[in-house]
């Protein structure tokens, strides 16, 4: 069993020492454990300190972002034969002493994506304001992916091969939301265990600011949902769409009944539209949704092919 612990890295040259340093060398049920670095286009000395510290692969992808560097990253590791993958920060926020916990679930045969409960709700390293901003998007994303989601945006995870080869993340800011409703939509078995947090070592790059974080995390999950769910997104806008007309209908019609239909057109006018509206809408979904068929032919497809590829690299 081989376990590659990935590392995406922007400019890390001052805290990717301690973050591999803490690293565990050897793991219950691990026969070969290495790690991999993802220089994602730094601009300081991050690929050498990594080769400094013994790190045993660095791979270098252009300006990605976090969400390219990570899927580079399981790529990476696929390639050079992993059994499990564990995708941490390099900014030393996660606590590597929990790594066997991660892949337990994974080793035990319960699970194939395996996410770090960072505990957010109690968590000191963050403010009053973020533990309620994160509470908020895992309840949004517990019912968006149809499952239980105590921490959405924890980078700390495991994941097996077999649900390595079927992932894929079109966000270009993160990968955390996406994948999870993706496991969701593809009953993907999922787990969560608590992790410990260290000290925060640097301020966050993903989240610059409040707007930048909501606009980009909201564009995120309704992609996402809208791709894997296309049917129930477009119907429901149907459904709102239709009740609005029905209520102007229904309003006209109270006004006519009372002898004062005449001033009230309007509303019949706007009925009529939001009613062939919304029923263009409810086609538009039923489109996606066989769109959608054909999305997940293709993505059969490609994991197929990702998986003959790898068979062949392990042959020569």
């Amino acid at each position: 069993m081989k376990l590659i612990i990935q590392i995406p890295c922007y400019n890390e040259s001052e805290t990717l020492p301690i973050t591999i340093r803490d690293l565990p060398r050897a793991l219950p049920g691990i026969d070969v454990l290495e790690y991999l670095v993802i220089d994602n286009a730094s601009t300081d000395c991050t690929a050498e300190v990594a080769q400094q510290e013994g790190v045993h692969h660095i791979i270098h992808v252009p300006a990605k972002g976090l969400a390219g560097a990570f899927i580079a990253g399981i790529e990476a590791s696929l390639s050079r034969g992993a059994d499990i993958i564990v995708n941490t920060d390099a900014d030393n926020q996660y606590n590597a002493g929990d790594i066997q916990r991660l892949i337990e679930p994974i080793l035990a045969g319960r699970a194939e994506l395996v996410v770090g409960d960072r505990g957010v709700a109690n968590s000191k390293h963050f403010t009053p304001f973020k533990r309620l901003l994160q509470r908020l998007g895992s309840r949004v994303i517990s019912l968006v992916s149809g499952m239980d989601t105590p921490d959405a945006t924890s980078g700390f995870r495991a994941i097996s091969r077999e649900a390595a080869l079927r992932t894929l993340v079109l966000s270009n800011y993160s990968y955390t939301l996406e994948t999870l409703i993706q496991a969701g939509a593809r009953r993907i078995p999922v787990e969560y265990v608590p992790v410990r947090t260290n000290a925060q070592t640097r301020p966050s790059r993903l989240m610059t600011s409040l707007g930048h974080f909501l606009s980009n995390q909201t564009a995120t999950i309704l992609r996402a949902y809208t791709m894997y769910r296309p049917l129930r997104v477009f119907t429901a806008l149907s459904v709102l769409l239709i009740l609005g007309g029905l209520a102007l209908g229904g309003r006209y019609l109270y006004f006519f009944l009372n002898g004062q239909g005449g001033g009230h057109i309007q509303s019949v006018i706007v009925a009529a539209v939001l009613w062939i509206v919304g029923f263009q809408v409810f086609l538009i979904g039923l489109v996606a949704d066989l769109i959608g068929f054909n999305r997940k032919i293709i993505e059969e497809i490609l994991y197929r092919v990702r998986k003959l590829e790898l068979e062949g690299q392990e042959k020569k």
